[in-house]
């Protein structure tokens, strides 16, 4: 492990030339999803109203989504069922992806399903079928030498394990073996206690848990994570771990280096699927030629988007490229949407932070609009800055203004380590946000005393406050434009 090499956005944005080949257990992940009004009165269980289902895929085949969702164009190996799911998973890989696919078809396999049942976006219940490989050893043979006849065509394979039986102690060792034999990177995503299977791969990227039962070992804190990591890697001849540790980040281990990659701060709505989304990118930065500790840094904050979002969803290349420049520059993420910032400010009110709320137009930013975040700073944990949008500002401030437009505007005071979040607003006054965020503090400038301050009366219901913040004098906007133009005047 090297220190850092380039950007994480320069990195994210070179993904799409990695080739991938993903082999392991395929699974459809099915969603009903509807409304709950009222309980069963036949047993104290909630009745759900059904209003839509839909599949998607899962295990290995997440794993598959997340490459292609980033632009890549992965291959996939396993097994389907010659059953009904068996044919859905066919059919949600589309026509190119079938066609970069090695998957074999065993009559007497049922493809893994995982049923979903949710209300208003919650997990009520999931049900699981499709039996472990017992009897299907032809398949699960065939399905091997299908997979080491693709690797001609890939950089890396990820070997994604779901316990069902596919990877054995005989056929496993051969694809390991013939992946390194061609320089092929070699990534797993391991299961159980015995690793002998994953004999001689470069990379494995367990959770605590499988850690933990793997190596037998504590892993209490971060000495012991790491030692507990160097004797997987000595005993199956591994080049290195990354360890996922849920809210204390990730741990990249080699023999003789460790580095601790804290967790992204965000409000985590399901954990499900982040697992394939960390093993997906961090395979793809490698193949890609990322040093390991930029591609763990990057498949953190992927895993980071992804637990954001409701049920096993592959990351969104969009949301990633924010999340790298904002890694890059600390700035780019601040700037959300009223809804984002409602979500975020009441994740940080229930973790007991004070929220601060500012706003203004903002226009040509001066010493007089840093002292006033700054103290507005001074008065919460954590601040939300609210700009007028560039209609708004016209019919406040007349046609020649604002003199920056509003992304400018925003780009400017996300640079500022003052604010925590920049939000914009089209009307003339910040009352509806103020409403919708609901801050602990209103803060303006004591140039307002006296007067009617649009959101006071309801942030003071509440129990808030309104905060008057002394002026830096002789600074504006309007007396800077006047300098400006007397000076360039003939």
């Amino acid at each position: 492990m090297t220190a850092r090499r380039d950007s994480l956005s320069h990195i994210a944005a070179a993904l799409d030339g990695a080739r991938v080949f993903v082999f392991g257990d395929i699974i459809l992940d099915r969603f009903c999803e509807g409304s709950v009004s009222r309980v069963s009165r036949e047993a104290p269980i909630p009745i759900l109203v059904a209003e839509s289902e839909s599949g998607s895929l899962g295990g290995a085949g997440l794993v598959w989504r997340n490459l292609a969702s980033l632009g890549l164009k992965p291959g996939l190996g396993g097994i389907v069922g010659a059953d009904g799911a068996g044919r859905e998973i066919q059919r949600l890989l589309g026509a190119d992806g079938r066609r970069r696919s090695a998957l074999v078809a065993g009559p007497e396999w049922s493809t893994p399903v995982k049923h979903r049942f949710l209300a208003q976006g919650q997990q009520l219940l999931r049900v699981d079928s499709g039996a472990m490989l017992a009897s299907g050893h032809a398949a699960r043979a065939e399905a091997h030498r299908a997979a080491r006849r693709s690797l001609k065509d890939f950089q890396a394979v990820i070997l994604s394990d779901y316990g069902y039986g596919l990877f054995d102690s005989s056929l496993t060792p051969k694809l390991v073996a013939e992946a390194r034999r061609r320089g092929r990177l070699v990534f797993v995503d391991p299961r159980g206690h015995d690793w002998t299977p994953y004999r001689g791969a470069h990379w494995c990227t367990p959770n605590l848990q499988e850690l933990r039962e793997a190596s037998a070992s504590p892993c209490g804190d971060d000495g012991e994570v790491v030692a507990a990591a160097r004797t997987l890697i000595r005993r199956h001849g591994l080049h290195g771990l990354l360890v996922t540790r849920s809210e204390r980040g990730m741990t990249l281990v080699t023999k003789s280096a460790a580095r601790h990659v804290r967790a992204e701060s965000r409000e985590v709505y399901d954990v499900t699927g982040a697992g394939d989304t960390v093993i997906a990118v961090f395979a793809a930065a490698l193949s890609a030629g990322a040093e390991a500790t930029d591609a763990a840094r990057l498949a953190n904050l992927a895993a980071g988007v992804v637990v954001s979002l409701a049920g096993p969803a592959p990351v969104d290349p969009l949301a990633l490229r924010a999340a790298t420049e904002h890694a890059d520059t600390g700035s780019a993420a601040k700037q959300v949407t009223a809804a984002a910032a409602r979500r975020q400010v009441r994740a940080w009110r229930e973790s007991g932070k004070r929220v601060g709320f500012a706003n203004g137009c903002f226009d040509l930013l001066h010493p007089g609009h840093l002292a006033l975040l700054e103290g507005a700073r001074r008065c919460c944990d954590r601040l939300v800055v609210a700009v007028n949008g560039d209609a708004s500002v016209r019919r406040l401030k007349g046609s020649g203004r604002p003199v920056q437009g509003l992304s400018e505007r925003m780009a400017l005071l996300s640079a500022l380590r003052s604010a925590d979040l920049v939000v914009s607003f089209d009307e003339d006054t910040p009352e509806r946000l103020i409403r919708l965020l609901c801050p602990d503090v209103l803060v303006k400038g004591a140039d307002y005393r006296g007067k009617a301050l649009p959101g006071a009366d309801f942030v003071v219901e509440r129990g808030g406050e309104v905060v008057l913040v002394p002026l830096l004098r002789g600074h504006g906007t309007t007396s800077t434009i006047k300098r400006t133009a007397s000076k360039n005047s003939p």
